[in-house]
């Protein structure tokens, strides 16, 4: 497998770097720079080692062929459209180093069903699942107190959503979602 290293930072990959879909990054690699993995749409896999600790904007935009995605416990940072546009993304599972969903992180992944956020997120970014159709249900763990405007905007497919009573919600949060959307406030 190839690696483009430089400063221990993936700086821009392209189609032809991936193999058979995939990308392994060495060990020692610290940050996936903003916009990385762009419209490499040859990519499905990744295998992101611990020593990783930030996920920059739009790391991977628009890489419609990722299916799913392991982020190790070193990650603490996913920026602002991390994995936007990933349509193929179905799973995910984010680390309880992580304590943001930034805005548009995983805004248009259309095949995202269901998501679990560890305790230790405070906070929804704007727009965190705008247009992902596919997400029919999320438990907002106790741990949030503010969900940002449009965070779950045109998720038609969102029948169940489970948060907690204290959480500050913005505007349009929920808007154009299942019409038979039933929201739960836990104490």
């Amino acid at each position: 497998m190839l690696e483009k290293k430089e400063n221990a930072m993936i700086k821009k990959v392209t189609n032809k770097e991936i193999v058979n879909g995939s990308f392994v990054l060495r060990d020692g690699v610290t940050e996936i720079r903003d916009f990385a993995f762009e419209d490499c749409t040859s990519l499905e896999s990744i295998i992101i080692p611990k020593s990783v600790t930030k996920i920059g904007d739009g790391a991977f935009y628009r890489c419609s062929r990722l299916k799913n995605i392991t982020l190790p416990e070193s990650v603490t940072e996913i920026g602002y459209w991390a994995l936007a546009n990933c349509t193929s993304l179905s799973s995910i599972i984010i680390p309880e180093s992580v304590t943001k969903i930034g805005d548009y992180v995983f805004s248009g992944c259309s095949r995202l069903k269901n998501i679990t956020l560890p305790e230790s997120v405070t906070e929804i970014g704007e727009g965190a699942f705008y247009d992902s159709w596919g997400l029919s249900s999320i438990i907002i763990p106790e741990s949030v107190t503010e969900i940002g405007s449009m965070a779950f905007y045109g998720c038609t497919s969102l029948k169940k959503v489970s948060l907690p009573k204290k959480v500050k919600l913005s505007y349009s949060v929920f808007d154009r979602c299942h019409p038979d959307l039933a929201i739960e406030y836990r104490d």
